[in-house]
């Protein structure tokens, strides 16, 4: 391409992509959310999930009792799906040119990373935001981009590579280009939503959601958009009108942010919360409990009814002598007690309890209230207990397979070289630019399945070794899991000397 129609090119973006539309495009995606209801449902479904469930209800002389149900099926279904093991194995395709070797060496960054940005701990949090509200986002960047876009003067200091780290972002802070495509990395743009204080200096690339600060009326909402161009995506980011860090080239290949949709729905990016449906169950039953309570209060005890003819006023003073007119022998009271409180309505309450928790996949056995007698009760138990989130596994699968993939994307664009120790303990230098990830094949192991094909591996090692296929110790060493086997640098240069 020449200069001439480069500079044309840029010109024209600049042109389309101005403070004005990127603020258009906000506006539109926040009028496609609150056509269905996003914000007040987040809202609700956050407050009746935290035990605040009689906001704004009027009645003075009723007790608010909560039954929360709906937090402890929460966090069965997210403690459920949440796993700390991640294996990721990524192979060379025949003629790359790669080895296997070259290929660990992502490997290892890629484990570093994910330690490091504490993407495990993250992810429970994440789940239950998409739990709750429907839907949860993770972006990623690396610590030398901040620095670079910090608005700060001089160059980076020695020592400071590129770092991955990542954050969740609220479904209410990212807008899709296209709200009826729910695959991130076909959107047209993204737009990414913050509060910041508006004496805060410009120029940083990563979203922080400062939730809503004291002085409010100090802040102001700044946007990032991300698009692509010429196969790779860029950004630039505004506030108050003003460009805060003008298009820039990235240089990655995905969207640096990963989506998880609890439930997907059709024709929308939005996904479905677990809680929505079953508030006015939560609701109802909270009122069946708070009428209980007052029927008891008022009823429980027994009243007393007296003859006014012959006692002004009945006191109920321990011992106190009370005055009649007439013959005192003569009944001048009488008590009374009103029938009990119907049992069908605490039977019913429990049956809503029970029915709602059933629907949301968490049954008795499920959250252990039941005991298993025998091993096909227990084996019954595990199945039943998984059997309701497959579906949600296999979403939250994907998008962890999604955040592995983005972070190998970051590093061939940001990582340049960096230095490794091969087999036979030399020092090499892996330009990770080289790395074509739609070449490679990445393959992303979570939960049971990870831990398995460690021991599988680590089985498949002991059965060369002992069969005597394989007969150099160093090579066998190589071949076990790195957690598996402490120390084990160290002991291939002891076998190497």
């Amino acid at each position: 391409m020449s200069s001439s129609s480069l500079h044309k090119k840029e010109f024209i973006l600049e042109n389309i992509l101005t403070p004005e539309s990127v603020k258009r495009e906000y506006d539109k995606g926040r009028a496609y959310n609150e056509s269905i209801g996003l914000y007040d449902t987040v809202r609700q479904n956050e407050d009746f999930v935290a035990g605040r469930q009689w906001e704004g209800v009027n009645a003075p002389d009723l007790d608010k009792p909560v039954m929360n149900f709906l937090k402890r099926v929460v966090n069965f279904c997210v403690s459920m799906l949440v796993s700390d093991d991640i294996n990721v194995s990524v192979s060379p395709p025949e003629g790359s040119g790669f080895d296997e070797e070259y290929c660990s060496f992502l490997v290892s960054e890629i484990d570093k990373a994910i330690e490091r940005g504490s993407l495990k701990s993250l992810s429970r949090d994440l789940l239950r935001s998409a739990a709750v509200d429907g839907d949860a986002a993770l972006y990623f960047y690396t610590e030398t981009a901040l620095f670079e876009n910090s608005g700060l003067s001089g160059s980076i200091p020695a020592g400071f590579g590129a770092k991955i780290s990542c954050k969740i972002l609220e479904n209410t802070e990212v807008i899709f280009g296209n709200p009826c495509e729910p695959d991130i990395q076909k959107q047209p743009y993204l737009i990414i939503s913050e509060r910041v204080y508006k004496d805060e200096p410009g120029g940083g690339t990563e979203p922080v959601h400062y939730g809503e600060p004291p002085d409010a009326g100090n802040t102001a909402v700044a946007l990032t958009r991300f698009w692509r161009e010429d196969g790779t995506v860029r950004f630039m980011k505004i506030k108050d009108g003003q460009i805060l860090k003008p298009p820039t080239d990235t240089r990655y290949r995905r969207y640096p942010i990963a989506w998880l949709s609890w439930e997907k729905t059709k024709k929308s990016y939005h996904g479905q919360s677990m809680v929505t449906e079953l508030i006015p169950n939560q609701i109802a039953v909270n009122k069946l409990f708070a009428m209980a309570l007052r029927h008891q209060q008022l009823m429980a005890f027994p009243k007393i009814f007296y003859d006014r003819t012959k006692i002004r006023s009945w006191s109920n003073r321990v011992g106190e002598a009370i005055g009649v007119a007439g013959n005192p022998s003569e009944a001048v009271a009488v008590a009374f007690r009103a029938p009990d409180m119907s049992a069908q309505l605490l039977e019913l309450i429990d049956r809503t309890v029970r029915y709602s928790r059933d629907f949301m996949g968490a049954n008795d056995a499920v959250l252990g209230n039941i005991k298993p007698d025998n091993a096909s009760a227990i084996l019954a138990v595990q199945r039943s207990s998984t059997a309701p989130l497959e579906l949600q596994k296999l979403s939250f699968y994907q998008f962890i397979e999604d955040c592995v993939r983005i972070m190998a994307d970051i590093m061939r664009a940001d990582y340049a070289t960096r230095e490794f120790y091969d087999r036979e303990n030399q020092r090499v230098t892996v330009d990770f630019r080289l790395f074509d990830l739609d070449s490679l094949y990445l393959r992303v192991d979570v939960g049971a399945s990870s831990y398995w094909s460690e021991i599988g591996q680590l089985e498949t090692m002991d059965n060369l070794f002992s069969k005597g296929i394989i007969t150099d110790a160093a090579t066998y060493i190589q071949g076990i899991p790195a957690q598996y086997l402490r120390n084990k640098n160290k002991i291939l240069e002891g076998l190497k000397e």
